[in-house]
């Protein structure tokens, strides 16, 4: 017998303040993830710009503006620069471990520190220890947190991520942000999880959205070959285009979930 499914529903939300530009306003679409194919409606989804969040999966979709893209990294063609190796090496001694996703305390207390110095008055500074049990359990699709320890067993890092046919995407990371000795950990989870991909031959890292114009994105177009998600499809791109680039760019505002 032929598998029944059902056709996802989509809503719009109101629009709000956009976190990443001065001025602007948001708004998302967006449809539920549930049910047996929940894995492969959210695959299918994150191949044409959605992100999840929880149940949820969405996608700006912002009338007037169009600065949010889609980008995702090539990893079996990804070489480190200098700088990106020099990292990897300093931070080679940390354990990786990829748990269930289960929430502890150890890593909400991480993730409170993160967002005091990197965040605060953010959309997530007032998130509790329920907010984040919610964020990270509540997936019906095949999620990890990966965890970056120190080899006397201190955290300094984590991520949710979930692993999709065509590639790893990125939900959420956070990191210790004031250790001296552990500068540029959010480059370095981001580093790891290219080469963990290209060794599980998947052959993207999903980054989320770059944004246009927002100094808080433009980290993730440091890693290369990237490419973005505009009219004709996935296409390679370099962040010093021309503004031609803000037009071929796929759906607009971003999330504060997004990583």
């Amino acid at each position: 017998m032929t598998a029944q499914f059902r056709f996802p529903r989509f809503f719009v939300t109101t629009p709000s303040p956009c976190p990443y530009l001065a001025g602007k306003t948001e708004r998302k679409v967006f449809t539920e993830l549930s049910g047996p194919h929940a894995g492969e409606l959210n695959d299918a989804l994150g191949r044409i710009g959605f992100r999840r969040s929880q149940g949820v999966a969405y996608r700006p979709s912002c009338i007037d503006c169009s600065a949010c893209v889609s980008v995702r990294v090539v990893s079996a063609e990804f070489h480190p620069n200098a700088s990106q190796r020099k990292l990897m090496r300093r931070h080679d001694d940390l354990a990786i471990t990829a748990c269930k996703p289960w929430t502890t305390e150890e890593q909400f207390d991480l993730l409170r520190r993160y967002l005091a110095a990197r965040h605060p008055g953010g959309g997530m500074a007032d998130m509790d220890e329920q907010d984040f049990a919610d964020m990270v359990e509540q997936t019906p699709v095949n999620t990890y947190v990966i965890e970056y320890r120190e080899p006397g067993g201190r955290l300094v890092g984590a991520c949710l991520s979930d692993q999709q046919a065509d590639g790893l995407s990125m939900i959420y990371s956070f990191f210790e942000p004031d250790d001296p000795a552990r500068p540029g950990l959010g480059t370095y989870i981001i580093l790891d999880h290219i080469t963990r991909a290209a060794r599980a031959n998947l052959p993207y890292v999903y980054l989320g959205y770059w944004v246009k114009g927002s100094a808080r994105m433009q980290y993730k177009v440091r890693f290369k070959p990237i490419e973005r998600l505009g009219p004709a499809g996935w296409q390679r791109f370099e962040p010093g285009e021309t503004a031609l680039a803000a037009k071929a760019l796929a759906p607009a505002r971003a999330s504060r979930v997004s990583a």
